[in-house]
């Protein structure tokens, strides 16, 4: 004889078991605000995103598709292109090129510091906070010395 079987008498005679009402989880409401804080710029991407889509398949489904010899060519401020696109350039070139968008990326990090010294001061941290701009402008200077030292920034070589 089965288990199930032998089983069967008692288990009919037992109710079957309800669970109980499901309680929604407690929501932390510091979650909550922060969801609530960040939910415009989501909605603003998503706005932006949707808006580019949107406007590059109404381009690709109404744009003209007509290829034409012209449309080829590189547009160089209205000049005809001479020469090849591929010519090597010196790479001082390059190095003048990184070091300045180096440097102007290093300098602009001074601006908010610069917008929030008066807020920094009296929050009595103005004291530590120059002392840590002081070091990055003295690294900044130390970096500009070496270059100028090497003849990076010189131009005629």
């Amino acid at each position: 004889m089965s288990l199930v079987v032998r089983l069967a008498p008692k288990i009919r005679g037992l109710k079957p078991r309800v669970s109980p009402p499901s309680i929604p989880p407690e929501r932390d409401p510091l979650t909550e605000q922060m969801l609530n804080d960040y939910l415009p710029i989501l909605i603003m991407v998503g706005a932006v995103v949707g808006f580019g889509a949107v406007n590059l398949l109404i381009s690709e489904l109404l744009g003209a598709k007509r290829r034409a010899v012209g449309k080829g060519q590189a547009y160089e401020c209205g000049m005809a292109p001479e020469g090849n696109a591929r010519m090597r350039l010196s790479i001082h070139f390059y190095l003048v090129a990184v070091l300045f968008i180096l440097f102007d990326v290093e300098s602009l990090l001074l601006f908010p510091w610069a917008a929030s010294a008066r807020a920094l001061t009296a929050g009595g941290v103005g004291g530590v906070v120059f002392a840590e701009v002081v070091a990055f402008v003295v690294v900044l200077a130390l970096g500009l010395a070496y270059v100028w030292k090497k003849g990076g920034l010189t131009w005629d070589r």
